[in-house]
């Protein structure tokens, strides 16, 4: 699927393809919550990084988060490479270097109309704030970190690829 993404300023737009555009993943963590979800989650989605084109990439800044694991006495810089509108402050996508071959849009960022998911991964609940209240369907998944199942894995054993 060919997505079509914007910031709210309009001064970034960009396109890649996608073949895991279902938004059913919501990371409950403090770095997506506070840097991309208002509602106490954020969700990205799964698309080929060497599709991707950029318009006004000039007014992208990038934040590597700053992460702490327990036990650790100082925090140490994330690898992700999370992309934002300079301007407005809209989140665009996120890159890691460990998977170079794939880029996450954040889903709030699409203009095309993306499918509705029929079941959703709630991630990262240990972390949650303590306001966020799981809205959570019988077929969801919960997991306090990651589950094992990647975007792709979760895609194929729906039949959901494209």
């Amino acid at each position: 699927m060919q997505l079509e993404g914007s910031c709210h300023c309009g001064e970034v737009t960009f396109s890649l393809t996608s073949a895991h555009p279902y938004p059913y993943q919501r990371c409950y963590c403090s770095i997506c919550r506070k840097t991309q979800g208002g509602g106490g989650y954020a969700i990205n989605l799964g698309g080929d990084a060497t599709s991707l084109k950029v318009r006004g990439r000039k007014h992208i800044s990038i934040y590597h988060a700053k992460m702490k694991d327990e036990g650790d006495k100082r925090a140490h810089r994330s690898t992700a490479e999370r992309h934002f509108c300079s301007l407005c402050g809209s989140g665009l996508w996120l890159f890691s270097p460990e998977w170079p071959e794939l880029i996450h849009p954040f889903a709030s960022a699409i203009d095309t109309p993306l499918p509705v998911p029929p079941e959703h991964t709630h991630l990262m609940l240990g972390s949650k704030a303590s306001w966020v209240e799981v809205e959570a369907k019988t077929k969801d998944q919960q997991f306090d970190v990651y589950p094992e199942e990647s975007i792709a894995q979760w895609h194929e054993r729906l039949g959901l690829t494209r």
